[in-house]
């Protein structure tokens, strides 16, 4: 266990990454050539990379269109990649999604159409109910987003909003069949919450959208209003006969990260212990708890013996109260490094898998033993850093970011805690 903590806690953030790329997982999941037209259409940070992988690997005629983030494009020859804005919708995503009914309407039962789903398809591909405009849908992501509700509630609301999501790209796609592979970033994997299930069927109601958009206090366009109290924005359900001919495969999870990630640890003689692959809520309560449970075992030695790592993935929320720069990974971390309170045994790094924490365009960063005594040198104050949703700022300061770039994947966050390293191995 000689390995520096830091260094350890980014090679299994890399594995993390790395188990979910396009190129590793598409190519085993690719189905059999249709009698007739293959269409490939997607939408994700992920779904440009998808695109690659299966120009790469299909051995016939193919034609489509996917929908990426700023930055995350990759070169296809045959599947056209267009870029746009997340976490708020943006003109090109409408435009793109719009291409994208277009392709897919006509086609015939011998056709089949290839649909790569992963996070951040919600926000790409955006194209509003009629009656709905897209600075109507931009206020309500924006206010979503601030809300602190979780990324299941926020996507009920989306696919009752939305002319593709909740079914609805499936049901235009009909009688073609349609595959899709979706990379997951959502607690749990459920299918329609993955970029707000385009091409899964949809249980929940417009009432269920309504009651989420009052839990949480946020008032809406009276336009709006009026597609979900008149249930015109209702979905596309699970027993729809459109959707008879249609799979979803999961090929990327967090739980596959998280086991990469192990195996890394293993590997430099550390015991592994994954607590679980969908914790949420608020961040800073998450860090409080998880540090507790760090401090137990580094002090108490339960409900696990150091040393030792503990792992965990999921998607935390931030209720934005301050005027700082955030994001859940370093709000995380940065309530985790008061919890701990300087504990010499325990270092710590949080990140998103798609390289991207809130709205910058920054991963996440690394905690140890000197992150609360380095920022009181320089002037920090650790809770106030918190109570402004600074974490950005903070860790910045501190030069302890985590920064990826495009990580052309996404598989959601990525917690890992290292307990047990003696306190002569921490990096100056």
């Amino acid at each position: 266990m000689s390995t520096v903590p830091r260094d350890l806690l980014r090679q299994m953030f890399e594995a993390a990454i790395a188990a979910a790329q396009p190129a590793l997982c598409v190519p085993a999941n690719l189905p059999e050539p249709p009698k007739g037209r293959l269409v490939v259409i997607g939408a994700g940070k992920a779904s440009a990379a998808m695109a690659r992988a299966v120009e790469d690997h299909w051995p016939g005629d193919l034609s489509g269109l996917v929908v990426t983030r700023y930055g995350y494009a990759v070169p296809c020859e045959r599947i056209g990649i267009v870029e746009a804005a997340h976490p708020v919708p943006d003109a090109a995503g409408l435009a793109a999604a719009e291409r994208i009914r277009a392709l897919v309407s006509g086609l015939g039962a011998d056709d089949l159409v290839l649909c790569l789903i992963s996070g951040g398809g919600s926000a790409l591909l955006a194209l509003p109910l009629d009656g709905v405009t897209l600075e109507d849908k931009q206020a309500v992501n924006r206010a979503l987003l601030a809300s602190g509700a979780t990324i299941s509630e926020m996507n009920c609301v989306r696919r009752h909003l939305s002319a593709v999501k909740g079914g609805r790209l499936a049901a235009a796609c009909a009688p073609a069949r349609v595959l899709t592979l979706l990379l997951s970033d959502v607690p749990g994997d459920n299918p329609m919450d993955i970029a707000s299930g385009p091409t899964v069927g949809d249980p929940t109601s417009c009432a269920d959208a309504l009651a989420i958009l009052r839990r949480y206090g946020i008032d809406v366009p009276p336009a709006l209003l009026d597609v979900l109290e008149s249930g015109r924005g209702e979905s596309v359900k699970p027993d729809d006969p459109r959707l008879a001919g249609c799979e979803a495969r999961l090929i990327a999870t967090p739980q596959m990260a998280l086991e990469a990630a192990a195996a890394v640890a293993r590997e430099a003689g550390y015991p592994v212990h994954i607590l679980s692959d969908r914790i949420e809520g608020e961040a800073r309560d998450v860090g409080k708890v998880l540090g507790g449970l760090a401090l137990q075992v580094a002090d108490r030695a339960q409900p696990f013996t150091a040393p030792c790592i503990l792992l965990s993935g999921g998607e935390t929320t931030v209720t934005v109260r301050g005027g700082g720069r955030g994001g859940r990974n370093v709000e995380f971390l940065l309530s985790l490094a008061i919890a701990l309170d300087g504990h010499a045994a325990i270092h710590a790094i949080a990140g998103d898998t798609d390289g991207v924490d809130g709205q910058e365009e920054i991963a996440g960063a690394v905690i140890g033993p000197d992150t609360l005594a380095r920022a009181w040198t320089l002037g920090l104050k650790p809770r106030d850093s918190l109570a402004d949703n600074d974490g950005h700022g903070f860790f910045e300061a501190l030069g302890d970011g985590v920064v990826t770039g495009p990580t052309l994947t996404n598989v959601n966050d990525f917690r890992a805690i290292l307990i047990g390293a003696p306190s002569h191995e921490v990096k100056p």
